[in-house]
């Protein structure tokens, strides 16, 4: 097509390549080993010959076109049979693909007897093809996106003509190549690349670039800032942007540095928004920026209109107005209320400028008639902007459903668009321009067009097809509109311009398009071309052509009518905003060329092709660049290092070497002749081979050509320079050896060595002497198969294969001569402790309160536990607690301790199930820390309390519960299974102070026991190895309380925690016992010989402190300790208890994860095997004993708004009488709430969630007589005389009188009933009313507690004085404390209410009900608002007056 000075397009019927019909091929490059699995995508022209489809494969591929054969896959049935495409050199590729088929497949074979041959291009390649994976090439494939073709055709394109084939070429001279298929689309338009969600952005962006008035309007503006200011400057950035759209050989450019000089950072793209919004928006900011620049009005120059806002005096004609400016106009679909849309954009112009009048009691006071009169009230044109845009409002708000829906129906546009009608004319008078039809009265649905010149200046037949069928179907175009051709579309267009008189003459441009529903959807434009008349698609990186056809389709409608927003609740592609040029054959401009650049748009033009060029080039480097992590074990760092190795294909392996010695900067460390590279395998940490002799060889053949990934590792190996490196044939194993220091006692850092596995133990020590210089006379060596599996290689002629060498593994050496090397003592020896302890060593990150909370905190706890103790010994309940022994210690409460309790401990999940007694494997495949050390309370001398602690070699420590200041405890007999002979076996405790425990008969059925009291002496000797587990073991937060134990295995250590011995008459606590040496007791195993089973008495775990800091600000201190991962937590505690500095009993242990949630971990007999690089927070708070629990404590306040007030947290005990806990927490009371209780007047009742319920009597022992959980729960109640609730048959009921006649509720009141009948029930109502006992009524209050309801509504809604037998039959229903009761006097009468007094009340019980109700904290997502971030202030616009 050629475009004229007049804009009309002239056809030429010549048919371009682009039209052809395409064949998607699909190349691979089998020759090349490396590049068989590259699939190369192309989409040729059908009558592309099958010699040309050869020629231009081997120059893409760089082959020689006479040595290679290029074969079809031709699917034949099931199998595929291959064609060699040289039989068939003049025929074309149609005749060969087979019909039917979407892709084909071509293959790049040597010919037979011929070796493919590459050449190097003697000239860059003006087209390359573009690799594309599967993904994409079903993509190319797909009807909606063209991918790629022949040419593209673009303004100052030379073409050429060649019989019936139109055709395009971008090349200097005037062939064609198909292997430009593979770049630019063939419509030679750039697409944009969609980062996220930003097809919005896209779509503006494409328009804004089609227009040229605005681009050659931002060409012309020039940035003169400093380049670092050129990332954040808006204009800039679309300036460069548009540079890549036209000038591009891309299939789509990027829009990153555009939205970076928005300000937005990578959450800004997953946001979608409105086009219409960020339309208005980024005008706004490039306004800002065009401040004081020649483009500062550009935007009002081209996109802004008048309108005038007035209101019109029916009467005297008088008329108030205001002139306001638009950049869009917003038309409604659907009005609000009608049950029919406007049909087309004209419809709804005029309902936009149809006056409203206002009469009745809205009517208008006019100045002028000095009065109220009805009115006209409306906006009109004054004048409509260059550049037209108009936004039609899919998007409304059911009010209904309370959802945001979108409107689907069906809207047409005209593509020539008169609208001087809709101008106001200042000669003409203003009433003529209302139109009579109206009547003055607003139309509630489509508005006709009277206006002759509209109905025959807006049609567009070329786009508008099927505009006048109904609404709601959408009619098919026949075939001869279907087959419109350019020539007649353009004379249709041509006419319909000459008949249209009037400046205001609009030319539709681009159509802005969404797809889905309003939750969400994708945009995309139809933009037609000012150079030839062409529509095509711009959808983010896809650009293709469309024909009219493709318009009408978006029209939007439903083919079946469903009613009131119909088509509403559907997803639906239709137009969202259109934009219009006025047709003005002056003002109208093309789109500057290159030629005509400015400076400094060519300076920015070379810029960009610079750095495409400098990109090429890279691109073209990589292709023969290989790319492979190095490692390397610095001799003097002692470390291993990582380097990422680029080296060209080309370079020998000793080059390689000397970059990578370069690289790990070793010219200081030792020579370049003392390393070499070898292959390696990061994963399994082997060495795989050596080059030896291959020095010379390029890297890329050693490394198998340049590849994406490798999958193997290259080692720079060192040796010193007296050494000789070996030779590493595959096949062989390699070791990691550590060297233990025994003096120092550390693990050094490993060093690689090659092994084979047909050597023996002696051969591959002498390796190792050879490779680290030491003697191998006293080597000893270790190797760790599994985790802790240790394995002494003491025979000599074993080979490695027998002992277990695999791939790759860890051998641990040591030389010094110190110990005997035989393996009877391996097992007690000092290398081996040093390996058990480093493979279950552990750091762990401790935050501990200050100095100064815990001083606070001892001081509250001391208080409270004397309040406990005088609260309990001057009760009478049947069990008690320990008596203080001095003022700095805190009491220890067993009350009663049940002996079977030992495995139950604290849950802190809330749970009120009961807890079943579980008695532990007495093996455990790790070991536990010793309970009678750690989990007791007894104190340990001063020395071992402070935080460095050591003795000297052969001391040990003696603990006896007689020493001075040490803290006896009363414990229970604990019952322990032997395991040999089954009986029972009775462990009494100690007895302090003349304090015992009672027996304890039966299992008890709850319990919260996290400490336990290890003081035992035996009533029977036995010899079996028991390990108890003292507290419940309450996994943080786990679904299973239960710990998974495995048997041991032959071969593996079985460790136990604790080996009770006893001779006659010897208490084991009194026992001398040696905390820092191990006591071992080593018996071969029977099953395999080189394993001992290894039994442990008293094991101390390590522990050590690496650092300790403390913050300046908070005070709050940090420990970095190094600990065994099986201590146990209480063990652990124990060790923490000098650096807290308080006891075990003060402090609770949370552990921390990764997202900073903290639980508490509770557990304490369990181990640390899972805190590895954790972190711990320890909080100060009393840790419950055995038979302790949490309780809150909340006030109950019958007659307030919110009855449930909380008070205090407080800890009850197993044992405990009501009286006891009342007495315990009144004090506590005083103390923290200032609430002065006597001991008389409260109670203490069940609370469930807001409900009171069973009242606890004083004489009530918690556990034997109550249940008692976790995080209990209760209410605290102050009476107002006396308690008279004494007994559990006792029933107690809150009552509530209702007055009809007045309107409203008495106060609640407690009656208590002893016999609990319906008569004594009516008794105790007459007696607190004085109602006449028959004429008492009542009916059971409904909900939580207060039972709220309405005062218009009691007296109907209860069901009134049921006909029950007892309390506890249905409705009534009443077999507990605390069920709330209305009654009332049957002989009042019902006040009447006026409507007036019952709508105050109605919004007082409103208000007073909706208080008592929990408000919902639930609010929706909010979206995020649009916004471009700029540093300029905004603009102050001046308003334009009439």
């Amino acid at each position: 097509m050629v475009t004229g000075e007049n804009t009309q397009v002239v056809p030429i019927e010549n048919v371009c390549v682009a039209d052809e019909q395409k064949i998607l091929c699909v190349v691979r490059d089998m020759v090349d080993v490396n590049c068989a699995g590259i699939k190369h995508t192309l989409n040729l022209p059908a009558s592309t010959p099958v010699a040309r489809l050869i020629s231009d494969l081997a120059e893409k591929f760089s082959y020689l076109a006479e040595t290679i054969s290029v074969h079809y896959e031709k699917q034949v049935g099931t199998e595929i049979e291959e064609m060699p495409l040289e039989h068939f050199l003049n025929r074309t590729v149609s005749d060969v693909c087979v019909v039917g088929v979407r892709r084909h497949d071509f293959t790049i074979n040597e010919r037979e007897g011929i070796t493919a041959r590459k050449v190097e291009a003697s000239q860059p390649q003006q087209c390359v093809a573009t690799c594309a994976t599967e993904a994409e090439s079903e993509v190319a494939g797909s009807s909606e996106v063209v991918a790629s073709s022949s040419g593209y055709y673009s303004g100052g394109a030379s073409g050429t003509s060649s019989g019936d084939v139109y055709t395009f070429s971008t090349y200097s001279d005037s062939s064609y190549s198909y292997s430009a298929a593979l770049m630019k689309s063939d419509t030679g338009y750039v697409g944009l690349v969609n980062q996220a969600m930003t097809c919005y952005l896209n779509s503006l962006l494409q328009t804004l670039y089609m227009t040229p008035e605005f681009r050659n309007a931002l060409y012309r503006w020039e940035f003169d800032g400093a380049h670092e200011e050129s990332e954040k400057n808006i204009p800039y950035q679309l300036q460069k942007l548009f540079l890549q759209l036209q000038t591009s050989q891309k299939r789509a450019a990027e829009t990153t540095d555009l939205t970076k000089s928005f300000g937005w950072d990578s959450s800004e793209v997953w946001q979608q928004h409105d086009v219409q919004e960020l339309c208005r928006v980024m005008f706004d900011a490039l306004e800002l920026k065009w401040r004081n620049t020649n483009q500062a009005n550009l935007i009002n120059q081209l996109y802004q209109g008048k309108m005038k806002d007035y209101v019109k005096c029916l009467e005297c004609t008088n008329e108030s107005a205001r002139v306001d400016s638009y950049l869009d106009i917003p038309l409604v679909i659907r009005p609000f209320g009608a049950t029919t849309a406007y049909g087309s954009v004209e419809e709804a112009l005029n309902a936009f400028v149809q006056p409203e009048t206002l009469d009745g009691s809205n009517q208008y006071f006019c100045e002028k008639c000095n009065k109220k009169c009805d009115a006209h009230k409306g906006l009109k044109f004054l004048s409509f902007p260059y550049l037209l845009t108009l936004q039609l409002k899919r998007f409304d708000f059911d009010y209904t459903t309370m959802h945001r829906i979108k409107l689907n129906d069906r809207m047409t546009f005209q593509e020539v668009l008169n609208l001087n009608h809709m101008v106001e004319n200042p000669e003409k008078d203003e009433e003529d321009l209302i139109p009579a039809a109206t009547g003055g009265k607003v139309s509630d649905g489509p508005l006709e067009d009277s206006s002759d010149e509209a109905r025959t200046c807006g049609v567009f037949t070329g786009i508008d097809v099927g505009a006048e069928s109904e609404l709601g179907s959408v009619q098919t175009p026949s075939d001869n509109q279907q087959n419109l051709s350019s020539e007649a579309a353009a004379n249709t267009k041509n006419a319909k311009e000459s008949e249209c008189t009037g400046p205001y003459v609009y030319e539709l441009f681009s159509i802005m398009i969404h797809s889905g529903s309003a939750a969400g959807g994708h945009y995309y434009a139809y933009i037609k071309s000012f150079v030839d008349g062409q529509w095509y698609s711009f959808n983010d990186q896809h650009v293709s052509k469309i024909g009219y056809d493709e318009i009408t389709k978006i029209y939007g409608g439903a083919s079946v009518s469903r009613g009131y927003y119909s088509a509403t609740y559907s997803s639906s592609t239709n137009a969202y905003m259109l934009m219009y040029r006025q047709i003005d054959k002056q003002r109208n401009a093309d789109f500057v060329q290159p030629d005509n650049f400015p400076d400094h748009i060519r300076q920015q033009l070379q810029h960009l092709k610079d750095k495409d060029e400098a990109e090429q080039r890279q691109k073209e480097l990589d292709k023969s660049t290989c790319k492979i992590k190095t490692f390397c074990y610095h001799p003097v760092l002692k470390k291993k290092q990582e380097q990422r190795l680029e080296v060209h294909k080309d370079k020998t392996l000793a080059e390689a070497t000397e970059m990578v010695y370069h690289l790990f900067e070793l010219r200081s460390a030792l020579p370049l002749d003392c390393c070499r590279l070898v292959k390696y395998d990061e994963y399994q940490d082997t060495l795989e081979r050596s080059f030896e002799g291959e020095e010379d060889v390029p890297i890329g053949q050693l490394l198998g050509g340049v590849k994406q990934t490798y999958n193997f590792d290259l080692l720079l190996e060192t040796k010193r320079p007296d050494q000789q490196f070996h030779e590493y044939k595959p096949g062989g194993v390699t070791v990691k050896v550590f060297v233990v220091d025994m003096d120092l006692e550390v693990i050094q850092e490993p060093i690689s060595v090659r092994a084979y596995s047909p050597q023996t133990v002696a051969e591959f020590k002498d390796i190792v002497s050879e490779v680290l210089d030491v003697p191998v006379t006293n080597m000893r060596c270790v190797l760790e198969r599994f985790h802790n599996d240790l394995r002494y290689l003491w025979m000599p002629h074993k080979t490695l294969k027998a002992e277990g060498f695999f791939k790759s593994n860890k051998v641990y050496i040591e030389y010094s001569g110190l110990e005997d090397p035989s393996a009877d003592h391996f097992v007690n020896s000092r290398f081996y402790n040093l390996l058990d302890r480093h493979q279950n060593t552990i750091r762990i990150h401790v935050s501990l309160p200050s100095v100064a909370e815990v001083t606070e905190f001892i001081k509250i706890s001391l208080r409270h536990s004397h309040l406990m103790e005088r609260a309990v010994n001057c009760g009478t309940a049947t069990k008690s607690l320990e008596n203080l022994t001095g003022d700095g210690v805190t009491p220890k409460y067993t009350g009663g301790h049940d002996p079977l309790d030992i495995d139950e401990g604290i849950s802190d999940r809330g749970s009120d199930s009961e807890v079943d007694f579980r008695v532990k494997s007495l093996t455990l495949k790790q070991s536990k820390s010793d309970p009678s050390i750690y989990h007791n309370s007894c104190p340990v001398d001063e020395q071992y309390m402070q935080p460095q602690r050591s003795l000297a070699p052969g001391q040990t420590r003696t603990l006896s519960l007689t020493e001075p200041g040490s803290e006896a405890r009363a414990c229970s007999p604990i019952l322990v299974q032997n395991i040999e002979t089954g009986p029972i076996t009775r462990l009494s405790p100690t007895v302090s102070e003349g304090r015992t425990s009672s027996p304890v008969n039966g299992q008890s059925n709850s319990s919260q026991d996290t400490s336990t009291s290890a003081e035992f002496s035996l009533n029977t000797n036995f010899s079996s190895v028991a390990e108890f587990d003292c507290g419940r073991e309450a996994v943080e937060h786990s679904n299973s309380d239960s710990e998974q134990v495995e048997p041991p295995s032959p071969g593996e250590r079985t460790i136990s925690d604790i080996d009770f011995k006893k001779e006659s008459g010897e208490d084991v606590c009194s026992a001398t016992e040696n905390w820092d040496a191990e006591t071992l007791d080593v018996t071969p195993s029977d099953e395999t010989p080189d394993v001992m089973v290894i039994n442990e008495d008293n094991v101390r775990r390590y522990f050590f402190v690496v650092s300790q800091e403390e913050d300046m600000l908070s005070r709050q201190r940090h420990l970095t300790v190094r600990v065994d991962k099986r201590i146990t937590l209480g063990a652990f505690k124990k060790e923490l208890e000098p650096y807290v500095e308080t006891t075990v009993d003060n402090f609770k242990v949370y552990r921390v994860y990764s997202n900073n949630q903290e639980f508490e971990s509770i557990r304490l007999s369990e181990t640390m095997s899972f805190f590895e690089d954790g972190k711990l927070n320890i909080k100060l708070g009393r840790a419950l004993k055995p038979g302790e629990y949490r309780v809150k404590v909340y006030q109950l306040q019958i007659n307030e708004s919110e009855p449930s007030k909380f008070l205090i947290d407080t800890i009850f005990a197993k044992g405990m009488s009501v009286l006891e806990s009342k007495k315990l927490i009144i004090p506590e009371i005083k103390e923290q709430c200032s609430i002065d209780l006597p001991l008389d007047r409260c109670r203490l009742r069940k609370k469930t969630w807001k409900n009171p319920g069973t009242v606890y009597t004083d004489s009530q022992v918690y556990e034997d007589d109550l249940p008692i959980f976790a995080n209990w729960e209760v209410f605290l109640q102050i009476l107002d005389g006396p308690e008279l609730m004494v007994s559990t048959s006792q029933l107690s009921i809150f009552v509530r009188r209702w007055k009809p006649s007045a309107y409203e509720f008495g106060p609640f009141e407690e009656i208590i009933l002893c016999q609990q009948t319906l008569e004594e029930l009516k008794e105790k109502l007459s007696e607190v009313s004085g109602i006449d006992l028959e004429n008492v009524e009542y009916a059971k209050g409904r909900g939580t507690f207060p039972c709220d309801i309405s005062l218009l509504e009691v007296h109907t809604d209860l069901d009134w004085n049921p006909y029950v037998t007892t309390l506890n039959s249905w409705p009534l229903y009443i077999c507990d404390d605390g069920n709330v009761l209305y009654y009332r006097d049957k002989t009042e009468k019902l006040m009447k209410l006026s409507d007036e007094r019952r709508k105050e009340l109605q919004n007082k019980e409103n208000a007073r009900l909706s208080r008592g109700c929990g408000k919902s904290t639930y609010s929706p997502r909010k979206e995020k608002a649009l916004k471009i971030y700029t540093d300029d202030p905004p603009v102050k616009q001046s308003q334009d007056l009439d």
